[in-house]
């Protein structure tokens, strides 16, 4: 069975995954493979150089201004780099041989094709838009950008199978304990 974790930015998708990873659980981050197969792939950079431009990498990095000024230009320009980076995850997820996968556009990718089952991790906004900005030092309006270009939280809670409510008052490993056992019936 596959398992895939999802949730909004700053639901805490990472710590959940670190909580399972205590529990002998393995779990594959689609953020991450996407990172790497973004640098080590050369056919994902020669096709996302001829859709951005020359300036798409700097060296061996992925020149992170000139893709996010793009990506956020327009839909298009989203979906038309979705379209590169999302198969060749898609392809790796299934070739690791993992059971258990996170990743926050689960359903927007499609990815959710992939897996059986689907816990969202939720908390609530104000909690979400600090923690981003904290972890990652940008703007109230950066963090809400990001967010509008995901599901809402509601949207995903209405697909998923289980919800982890991680809003710092809630027991996230007795939540986890309650989900496992539902899944191994």
């Amino acid at each position: 069975m596959k398992i895939g974790i999802t949730g909004g930015i700053g639901s805490g998708k990472s710590y959940i995954c670190q909580r399972l990873k205590t529990r002998g659980i393995e779990v594959y981050d689609c953020d991450s493979a996407a990172k790497r197969l973004i640098r080590t792939s050369d056919s994902i950079r020669r096709q996302l150089t001829q859709l951005i431009g020359e300036d798409t990498y700097i060296g061996d990095s992925l020149n992170k201004v000139a893709v996010a000024r793009f990506l956020l230009a327009s839909e298009s320009n989203a979906q038309a780099i979705d379209h590169i980076v999302h198969p060749a995850v898609f392809q790796d997820f299934m070739d690791s041989g993992m059971q258990w996968m996170e990743s926050a556009i689960l359903y927007e990718s499609g990815i959710n094709k992939l897996v059986d089952r689907v816990i969202v991790v939720t908390a609530p906004l104000e909690i979400r838009i600090q923690r981003v900005m904290q972890r990652d030092g940008i703007t109230r309006e950066n963090v809400e950008q990001w967010m509008q270009r995901q599901w809402s939280q509601e949207e995903i809670r209405k697909q998923a199978d289980y919800e982890i409510v991680n809003d710092g008052i809630a027991d996230i490993d007795a939540q986890i304990d309650i989900i496992l056992e539902k899944i191994k019936e």
